[in-house]
């Protein structure tokens, strides 16, 4: 039995990524210290045989006894609210905890694969993005601790590949959704559920033309998968090319919810990009991956996930309480 690590197992995407690979028969070791995740993303394989579960920042030395065949590395603040929070963690975990893990891979001779994301194209010139682009990012900008972590990320993997041999993979990961997100990360899909479940107005920042492009969670976590098992070391962008704006969204969000709320405008975030939409020629070629699940579905699977929440999820505070970590 081959052994995964995934790191951020018990956030959204890791914990997908562990139901896969159990599924496809891996002994999983998750790891998370769930600075963001949520103990309830893998609170349902807590009795299985093939998932064990270490608690460790993975900023920190990682230490792992016995034989490692892959390691996928999932950690990392991934929305706009908790790395604008927790910026020195996100600088860190995608610097040192990428350093670390890197240095595990080349010690068990795994290959490993990381999550770097659409935001190495900032706010982007070039549209659709192609893997090719380089981007255009502010690297002073509140976003630029998340954008420039995953930049140096890509730079020190392939550092480890061309240096030391290292097996790696690179997803770009675009805009990601399903069940297990959180209502309160203040990405556009919670965001607007959450609102529209609580009777609130849907909040669009900016004057709603910004686009973007969503890929249901099954279809990210397919192209992924395929990507591990691919003799592919650049990047290769995973997304969903059907792009839509902000405002037109509101509008599909309001007649799936059957809200009655209005939509209100505020001012539009430092660096927030205009545009997102993946180029997936590179996927579709060497992967043979597309996406398969249309938005109306997988919108729908996620409102059912969310109205299924308690009351207090529902309604618990937007802001977790960061203080003990800020200057860790």
């Amino acid at each position: 039995m081959k052994k995964v690590l995934i790191t951020g197992a018990a956030g959204f995407l890791g914990s997908h990524l562990c139901d896969r690979f159990i599924k496809e028969g891996y002994k999983v070791i998750g790891m998370d210290n769930f600075i963001t995740g949520d103990k309830k993303n893998i609170a349902h394989l807590s009795n299985n045989p093939n998932f064990d579960f270490i608690d460790h920042d993975v900023s920190e030395y990682v230490k792992f006894d016995g034989e490692l065949d892959y390691i996928l590395h999932f950690a990392s603040p991934a929305s706009p609210i908790d790395y604008l929070k927790i910026p020195i963690q996100t600088l860190k975990v995608g610097s040192l905890g990428t350093h670390n893990l890197l240095g595990l891979a080349k010690a068990k001779r795994a290959r490993m694969l990381i999550a770097s994301t659409s935001e190495v194209y900032g706010d982007p010139l070039v549209h659709p993005q192609t893997e090719d682009y380089y981007g255009n990012v502010n690297t002073i900008g509140p976003r630029g601790v998340y954008d420039e972590a995953k930049r140096f990320q890509e730079s020190i993997t392939m550092a480890y590949h061309r240096f030391h041999g290292v097996e790696t993979r690179i997803v770009r990961i675009f805009n990601t959704y399903g069940p297990r997100m959180r209502l309160n990360d203040g990405r556009v899909i919670p965001a607007f559920m959450g609102q529209a479940l609580r009777g609130e107005d849907l909040t669009i920042f900016g004057d709603g033309s910004q686009t973007r492009s969503f890929c249901y969670v099954d279809d990210q976590v397919e192209g992924i998968y395929r990507l591990l098992l691919s003799d592919y070391v650049e990047p290769v962008n995973i997304g969903n090319p059907h792009e839509i704006s902000i405002k037109d969204f509101a509008e599909e969000i309001i007649k799936l919810t059957g809200t009655t709320q209005k939509v209100i405008y505020q001012d539009l975030p430092v660096n927030d990009p205009m545009q997102r939409q993946p180029d997936i020629t590179l996927a579709k070629k060497l992967l043979g991956w597309e996406p398969k699940v249309d938005r109306a579905e997988g919108m729908k699977i996620t409102y059912d996930y969310f109205k299924s929440l308690t009351e207090e999820e529902l309604y618990k505070s937007e802001h977790k309480d960061f203080s003990g970590f800020i200057n860790k």
